[in-house]
């Protein structure tokens, strides 16, 4: 079954036009003529359209993704952010908004209906593609609905200061961080030399201008206002992200279906209870993405019949 399913796959590899530069990204085709497309919106950082990063993620958990969704009869079209990657030249990637991305997906949801025949395209946003997914579909028009993995239900100034809080090793630096923050939700830039060395990779002065944007951003506030179905998925073994997001997204949106995955960490993998295990998942391609994940996706976007 899964080698028929691959014969029959169509693989390219597609461009539109960025700011300066092309937007790049792969589509991958289902075989069945009524194959429903989902553009994979990536997550936070250097993240790619595998969904793998230079900061230490080689899990392929996006690529991984698509070909198991193709196997259910889902086409995906999987991108790299504007200034990253195969999408290098089209912008600098620290200057950027998140209105800046949720345009260059609706561009990319345009292409993806355009290039498969179908009259719509469903986001999915992982982690703070999340986010971008949700500002994107603030406009309908073309988007079928929305799927949330792993989504922050905060603002991400929120998030990051329960991430700082929940290490002990950073308790040092902890009063620093949190100064930093609320002068960036201020709309405030940090001055770097006030920073102890450790926090000047997380609030590099070129970045600062993006986190002020991203900081301002309600994801709770975004979801209540769609007008397309939403699904809201979150994993119990996610270190990153809380079922407490995922709760405040539905709380927002009531007639979005919860889909709670026990086991499933943030890179999408099914893991134990074990941290060491967890941690060394991001970095295993051959661990599958976990399949009550394709299950949930494949049945929320798939054309009733």
């Amino acid at each position: 079954m899964m080698i028929l399913a691959w014969l029959a796959l169509a693989v390219t590899q597609v461009t539109i036009p960025g700011p300066k530069g092309p937007l790049a990204g792969t589509l991958m085709t289902a075989a069945e003529k009524d194959a429903p497309v989902v553009v994979i919106v990536p997550g936070s950082g250097p993240t790619d359209r595998d969904g793998n990063s230079p900061l230490g993620v080689t899990a392929a958990p996006y690529r991984l993704l698509a070909e198991a969704l193709a196997d259910r009869g889902v086409s995906t079209l999987r991108i790299d952010k504007r200034g990253l990657f195969g999408s290098k030249a089209a912008a600098d990637p620290n200057a950027v908004t998140i209105a800046d991305y949720a345009g260059d997906v609706r561009g990319w949801a345009a292409e993806a209906t355009k290039r498969t025949g179908r009259g719509c395209a469903w986001l999915l946003g992982h982690s703070e593609g999340a986010l971008i997914a949700l500002k994107a579909a603030q406009d309908p028009r073309g988007i079928c609905g929305v799927v949330l993995v792993a989504g922050p239900g905060r603002p991400l100034g929120d998030v990051l200061r329960e991430q700082l809080r929940a290490n002990p090793a950073n308790a040092p630096i902890l009063p620093a961080a949190l100064a930093a923050i609320d002068a960036l939700e201020a709309g405030k830039r940090v001055d770097m030399a006030t920073l102890p060395t450790p926090l000047h990779g997380l609030f590099n002065a070129p970045v600062q201008g993006f986190l002020i944007d991203l900081f301002a951003h309600d994801p709770a506030k975004l979801a209540g206002g769609l007008t397309v179905p939403l699904m809201i998925v979150q994993g119990g073994r996610d270190t990153q992200v809380s079922i407490v997001d995922a709760e405040r997204l539905k709380a927002a949106a009531p007639r979005a279906t919860l889909a709670l995955l026990p086991g499933v960490n943030h890179v999408l993998k099914q893991v134990g209870d074990d941290p060491a295990a967890n941690r060394a998942a991001y970095a295993d391609p051959s661990l599958p993405v976990a399949p009550a994940l394709v299950e949930a996706v494949a049945r929320f976007v798939r054309p009733r019949r």
